[in-house]
């Protein structure tokens, strides 16, 4: 069985202490595959050094996460742009609007959200949305950038049905981490009305962990817990769901 985490942040501080044991972890539990989104330029080195200690496990992705879109977010996709130059990357991300932390930013984001699949589109790559009180911004976005050069993965998808099938009309897999397990997620409520070849699991480590570990620091092995949410869902193994989705991230990330 190979499980694939589509979405974690192995370079945060939170690991500083135990990374190599946190992997080893999830490494013993059969987590083979770390998609491994960016944040902003000050992450990048630490992301090349996570790739060069697991070659064969780690995957990068380049990108400019929208809470990190301030006044130099200019110098920083010039600094997304530069990196796509110079070397490989699996995707674009995370990319997209958060209109949670900061609304006053909503222009310069929706600037570099666009540009950004731009920048996808000219690369062929996919593209990893990070959306948070965003909806309709990131649909009406979306909207107006449709296409078969379109695709990617809608990160921590915690919308409602409606939503989902929107999202997944984009030509988009849904990214679904521990809010699946959550009590007030909602999203377990009808996931099983999503056909299995649009989901992508994650964990977005170091956040968001499943149930038993909720309010705790999240690492990719406890991407085990979503694996079993989802097999109570579907009314499937754990092994089908593990090799459903890790297709499914091997046919978005064209590995």
């Amino acid at each position: 069985m190979i499980i694939t985490d589509t979405h974690t942040h192995l370079y945060s501080e939170a690991f500083e202490e135990d990374r190599k044991e946190m992997m080893e972890r999830a490494i013993k539990l059969k987590v083979s595959r770390f998609f491994i989104p960016a944040i902003d330029s000050t992450y990048t080195e630490a992301m090349f050094q996570l790739e060069k200690a697991y070659p064969d496990k780690v995957f990068l992705m380049m990108g400019l996460h929208p809470t990190h879109v301030k006044e130099n977010y200019k110098q920083e996709l010039k600094h997304v742009e530069v990196m796509l130059e110079q070397r490989q990357f699996y995707a674009i991300g995370e990319i997209g609007i958060d209109l949670y932390w900061d609304k006053s930013t909503l222009g310069i984001q929706q600037e570099a959200f666009k540009y950004q699949i731009k920048l996808a589109k000219q690369y062929k790559l996919p593209i990893v949305i990070h959306c948070r009180e965003a909806f309709d911004e990131i649909f009406e976005v979306l909207d107006q950038e449709k296409g078969e050069d379109l695709f990617g993965i809608f990160h921590c998808f915690a919308g409602n049905l409606e939503q989902a099938h929107r999202a997944i009309s984009y030509n988009m897999k849904l990214g679904i981490g521990g809010v699946a397990t959550f009590k007030n997620g909602k999203i377990d409520q009808f996931l099983n009305q999503i056909d299995l070849k649009h989901i992508v699991l994650e964990t977005d480590a170091p956040y968001l962990a499943p149930v038993p570990f909720r309010g705790k620091r999240n690492e990719s092995g406890y991407i085990i817990k979503v694996l079993e949410k989802l097999s109570l869902i579907y009314g499937v193994s754990e092994e089908q769901i593990a090799s459903i989705t890790t297709q499914n991230s091997k046919d978005i990330f064209n590995i």
